[in-house]
Order: C-alpha cells, then structure tokens, then sequence
C-alpha cells in the first residue's frame, strides 16, 4: 500500500528517517546511553547491512511481485540466518530437530501463500523478486548476527534507533537528490507508511533487537514464518480476502514448526550451557 504513494527509496528513507529520529529523542530525554565513535559506527553499519539490504531488497521486490509471494519467499531467511551463524568461528551448531521444525514451518508457510505462486508463474518478474529477495535476506542475516556478536553498552532498542535512523539517511539523501517519481500524497498511502514506521519500525524492529540479543539465532530467525499469517489475517480483517479450512490448517503447521524450533533450540543451548559449567568444574577441581 505504501509503495503505492513512494517509490522504494522514498519509503526505506522516509520510514526509518522518522522512526529512527524519534525514538532517539525518546532515548536521549530518557538519558540511555548513545553509542558514539567505533560503537557508533559499527552500528551504523550493521543496521544498513540489516534494514539497507534486507528491507530494502523487500521494497524493490514488491515493486514486480505480490507481497504474499515476497513473504513466502522470504522464509528462506532462517535458512540463510542459521547456516551463516554455523559457518562463523564459535556459531551455534546446527542440529537436526532444529532444522526438522523450520522445514515444518517451511511447508506450513508454502501451504498457505502457496496458491499464489500458481496464480502468478514462476517466471519473468517472479524469479527476478525470488533473487532479490534472497540477497536480502543474505543481508539480513549477516547483518543480524553481526550485530549480535558486537559488544556494546547500549541498549538493543537505541542500537535499533541508530540502525533506523542510518538507514533512513543512507536511502533519503539519493531520493532527495535523485528524484525517481513524484510522490502522489494519498491518505491510504500516508496510513501505510505510518503503521510501517510504528509497528514495522519501533515496535517490530525494536522487538527483533532484542530478542537478537537474548535468544538464540535460530528461535531469532522463525519470525519469517509467523509474518504470513498476520499478512493472511490483515488481509482476511481489512480486505475480506479467503479465511478458510487450508489456512487454518496451514496455520497450524507453521505454529507446530515454530514451537518444535523453540523446543530443541532451548534444549540445545541448556546442553551446552550445562556442558561448559561440568567442564569448569571438572577443571578448578583437577578433573
């Protein structure tokens, strides 16, 4: 809807320009902490790598597909996300049960945006959104749990703001000096930017901060999965659009899958966590 009233790099600018600025008032009135120098820097440069790609790849991409179609294809994400993180030095491992619940998750998500890949082919401006999206999601990833591995002594929610606020900066200053289209001010247009800026930016990616800080990545990355289903619900709620036995049943296959990943990440990270403090014990003791 948003995409109706601005090109992409008019939104991903505009968007995370305000949502950034605002909620770095609210953290300085609030006397946090604000990351400056290397800290500062860094990330910057995570959240462009994070919400410059990864967001921005999504808003190109819904330019030439649905966005039904761009949410299932994007739930390649926890793929991307889980197996770089396995790739780095010290990354959680992957493991079986845990890949078993994001391919449940994976075929409940198919199951119900999956008809619109019929509708639409797979050919032409489909396979070109497929790609795109997978660099964003490249980006995403990488970003993400770049970002996670940094230490700094701010909070996730103000490390969000200043990701937003630098993205918003990266993406408006070529729509301000590079016009792509005139932008046709909409109330429909203004409502969407506006729910994106509140629930998408301050809510949803502040949310994502932190649970990137406190859980582990694979849990992290199945929020890909749980979209569609409020994109079907909105769509059933505002739209009218069809609400029956197959989404529900998808439904339910995607919140099994997603609770199966819950379940052994958790259990996984107990084993290491218990593992690492028998071996600290056994070592201070001698053996």
């Amino acid at each position: 809807m948003a995409l109706e009233t601005f090109s992409p790099v008019q939104l991903v600018g505009i968007r995370y320009f305000i949502s950034g600025t605002l909620m770095l008032l609210v953290a300085r009135a609030l006397k946090a902490h604000l990351p400056s120098g290397r800290e500062l820097l860094f990330t910057a440069l995570f959240g462009v790598i994070i919400l410059g790609i990864g967001n921005g790849c999504l808003a190109f991409a819904e330019e030439v597909i649905p966005s039904g179609l761009a949410a299932m294809f994007i739930t390649t994400s926890p793929f991307w996300m889980v197996g770089v993180e396995a790739l780095l030095p010290g990354g959680e491992r992957l493991h079986g049960p845990t890949i078993a619940g994001m391919m449940v998750g994976l075929v409940g998500t198919v199951l119900l945006v999956g008809p619109s890949v019929v509708v639409h082919g797979l050919g032409g401006p489909v396979l070109a959104g497929f790609l795109l999206l997978q660099l964003g999601s490249f980006g995403w990833s990488i970003g993400s749990i770049l970002q996670r591995r940094y230490q700094t002594r701010a909070h996730p929610v103000v490390s969000g703001a200043v990701a937003q606020l630098a993205t918003g900066i990266v993406y408006i200053v070529p729509a301000l000096l590079i016009p792509t289209k005139p932008i046709h001010w909409t109330g429909r247009g203004v409502g969407a930017l506006l729910y994106l800026v509140v629930f998408g930016s301050i809510v949803g990616y502040s949310a994502y901060m932190y649970a990137l800080e406190h859980l582990p990545v694979s849990v992290v990355s199945i929020y890909n999965y749980v979209n569609p289903v409020v994109a079907v619900l909105l769509g059933w709620l505002f739209y009218r659009e069809a609400f029956g036995m197959r989404e529900i049943g998808a439904m339910g296959i995607i919140f099994v899958g997603v609770a199966v990943v819950k379940r052994f990440s958790h259990g996984r990270r107990d084993l290491d966590t218990a593992a690492a403090e028998t071996e600290t014990v056994s070592a201070s003791t001698g053996g």
